[in-house]
């Protein structure tokens, strides 16, 4: 019931920097997992791990199969992963070679994919190349000093709730609790919300948009200290107190850096292309 009451915990309280990852999706300007996995490849020493038809198989021959083959060696581990990733590149080899003796690698569909690959490949590596030189300190910490700046002073309350199911009940406990009888103690006894119970009715902070309405409405009007009349929402009569009133803090800059950084590459990109589409100019031959 406390899950559906109110969303805790870090994961669901989203803050403005829970949504710089997202804010430049619909660009669609991502470096793709196969030129990260040759770049870590080619990072390392690039042995050659086996040869088939005179051909050399590498270690960036290995990391590019994995990103290719996806979950098919996922479940795999260790030299079972390995032989795995040695036979689909060696398959690849044998299979080339025997396409080149059949000449339909001179066949005229192979020649304009070959091109078009080349060309998404060299955009990928020029986009790589072009995020990294993006991530500065100065820039990722002028990202995060703008989103603190928007996020602003949102308000955060600290409540515990007492949740049963009819009027007359809460209106039972409101009346031990006026006489002095301890509300963690009261929760834990009577509450019929399992998960704040067993905390004493405790449901952490809280923004406003993360409770039913009705329960924000009284919940945010209140101040320090003060116990509510009963509240009624769709899962029953509320009791509710107020431990503590906040503005919501910034999350650290260290907590939410790979994400800054994220955000940061991502615009880079997508600003890059953006010249390069006002620069040029797409004529369509296929419209009047």
């Amino acid at each position: 019931m406390t899950q559906q009451i109110v969303s805790r915990g870090a994961a669901l309280r989203a803050s403005a920097f829970g949504l710089l990852a997202a804010t430049l999706v619909s660009a669609g300007i991502v470096a793709p997992a196969q030129v990260h996995a040759q770049a870590q490849a080619q990072a390392q020493s690039d042995k050659v791990v086996a040869k088939v038809a005179g051909v050399e198989i590498r270690e960036s021959d290995l990391a590019m199969a994995e990103e290719d083959m996806g979950q098919q060696v996922q479940q795999l581990e260790g030299a079972a992963k390995r032989d795995a990733l040695v036979a689909y590149v060696a398959d690849v080899i044998l299979a080339a070679k025997a396409a080149e003796s059949k000449k339909l690698t001179d066949q005229r569909e192979f020649k304009s994919r070959i091109a078009f690959i080349r060309n998404k490949l060299a955009m990928e590596m020029l986009l790589v190349q072009e995020g990294k030189a993006a991530v500065t300190d100065a820039a990722m910490r002028k990202v995060y000093d703008e989103a603190v700046k928007q996020q602003g002073a949102e308000q955060e309350v600290r409540a515990r709730h007492i949740l049963v199911p009819s009027e007359a009940e809460a209106k039972a406990i409101l009346v031990e609790i006026k006489k002095g009888t301890d509300f963690a103690e009261m929760a834990k006894q009577k509450s019929k919300d399992p998960g704040a119970a067993a905390e004493g009715g405790d449901l952490g902070y809280f923004t406003k948009d993360q409770m039913v309405p009705e329960f924000a409405e009284q919940a945010f009007k209140m101040n320090k200290g003060d116990v509510s009349d009963p509240v009624k929402s769709q899962f029953g009569w509320h009791i509710i107190k107020v431990e503590d009133k906040r503005s919501k803090p910034a999350p650290a800059f260290e907590a939410v850096k790979e994400q800054v950084e994220q955000f940061v590459t991502r615009r880079a990109q997508a600003e890059y292309i953006t010249k390069l589409r006002e620069g040029s100019k797409v004529e369509r031959l296929d419209k009047k």
